[in-house]
């Protein structure tokens, strides 16, 4: 890992535009963004333990732009599996995003694999968030439509045998906390994409609190295990990397044993965070799985979204043309955000549009990092940082205040000294 981390440009344009929502229900705090034509069936991404709702944000810029609505929450602080199931389901309700009809219709629709049922979720889960993802899945099927699963697993007992402090991991500092988490992440020399990823990651790990990564690893590790799933295979994707990552392989071959209709989509390396790390693969499996299970994209809406039908934004995504239009009628650029067009994210390391771009496969790794640092948008990576004046005076006092010190304390040592000489004499 890299000593010092610098957000990425894409990441930096993707706060600018979409906005962070937080909302308490019940007693839980979420933290999510949602993106896209309301319209739309939603995608919700559910993190692992050291991931956040941040971590998928190449995921909503490109398929909101693609006319896909995209939900992206951080796990809240629930501290069992039952719990989280409630809370998931309330959160839901709170985002109006609800369920129809009783459950013999839903698996009647799933049965016919048709795309009337826009009421119903899709789930895509990355480890921890795979787990939690089938577990809301088993225990209410009415409420999802389909699964997609990375790097995930379907039973906590190896993780359980693993961390025998389970029990006190309440109680224990937040630092072992994260030295923990982190000690799962794969270090050392690693390929330039995959290498930022872990940085990011990193990076996200230092924002959570201690409760949020005490309670993430009860969930982890308490007993459980997903039961059999009223959800055709036919309606799940296994997305799994087939290069080292924290997940064991043999829970990923259970897993895929559990499912052995489930559509593959192997990717040949991107290490525990691919959608960092492969974001054009990692979208490009998406879309296909969410056209497979019937869920139309709205492009007529990306160009021209009303305020109220694009999920948690006021924003408009328009081309160059109607950028400049709606300048020339509104002459008001006080609020960019909210008056204004989206504009296409500044291109990164991974975060080309598919459209224009071939697949990227395992080629990627011999690309040089000066060519991934040049990808990035030249005024975000490539600006010299100049200090203010005030930060050279703060730090010239802070020199004359250690240098005094550091004299006063030599001064006391000498003189403790004589004054030990003397009564010896």
């Amino acid at each position: 890992m890299k000593g010092v981390f610098s957000a990425p440009g894409d990441y930096i344009h993707f706060k600018s535009q979409v906005p962070l929502h937080k909302i308490p229900v019940g007693t839980k705090q979420w933290r999510y963004y949602d993106f896209g034509p309301k319209s739309v069936p939603p995608l919700i991404c559910l993190p692992g333990t050291a991931g956040t709702a941040d971590v998928y944000y190449k995921q909503i810029m490109s398929l909101s732009l693609k006319g896909y609505r995209v939900i992206s929450v951080d796990i809240p602080r629930v501290w069992n599996h039952t719990e989280w199931i409630q809370a998931f389901e309330k959160f839901l309700d709170a985002i109006d995003v609800h369920h129809k009809g009783n459950l013999g219709a839903t698996v009647e629709v799933v049965d016919r694999g048709s795309a009337s049922c826009k009421c119903m979720i899709h789930l895509y889960g990355t480890s921890l968030g795979g787990f939690l993802a089938q577990l809301f899945a088993h225990k209410r099927p009415r409420r999802v439509r389909s699964l997609v699963l990375s790097n995930s697993f379907l039973d906590t007992q190896s993780f359980s045998a693993a961390m025998p402090w389970a029990p006190i991991v309440s109680w224990t500092p937040s630092f072992l906390l994260k030295r923990y988490v982190l000690t799962g992440i794969r270090d050392g020399p690693l390929e330039p994409f995959i290498a930022d990823s872990v940085d990011f990651v990193v990076s996200q790990v230092e924002t959570l609190s201690k409760d949020d990564l005490a309670s993430r690893l009860k969930l982890t590790t308490d007993d459980a295990s997903v039961g059999p799933l009223l959800l055709s295979d036919s309606l799940i994707t296994i997305m799994d990397t087939n290069d080292l990552c924290a997940i064991p392989q043999e829970l990923k071959d259970q897993l895929s044993e559990r499912y052995p209709e489930a559509r593959r989509a192997y990717l040949k390396t991107g290490g525990d965070f691919p959608f960092l790390s492969r974001p054009d693969e990692v979208n490009l499996h998406l879309q296909l799985h969410l056209r497979r299970v019937g869920v139309e994209p709205r492009l007529d809406l990306v160009h021209n979204i009303p305020k109220g039908d694009i999920g948690g934004s006021p924003s408009k995504e328009n081309d160059d043309d109607s950028d400049k239009s709606d300048k020339d009628n509104t002459g008001d650029s006080e609020n960019p955000s909210s008056e204004s067009e989206i504009q296409p994210a500044p291109e990164s390391s991974g975060s080309h549009n598919l459209d224009n771009q071939p697949l990227r496969t395992s080629e990627c790794s011999d690309l040089d990092q000066e060519v991934t640092l040049h990808v990035f948008a030249g005024d975000l990576t490539k600006k010299n940082q100049i200090l203010p004046p005030e930060t050279y005076v703060h730090l010239m006092w802070g020199y004359i205040v250690v240098s005094y010190l550091r004299y006063i304390s030599s001064q006391y040592i000498l003189w403790n000294y004589s004054l030990e000489f003397r009564q010896v004499v």
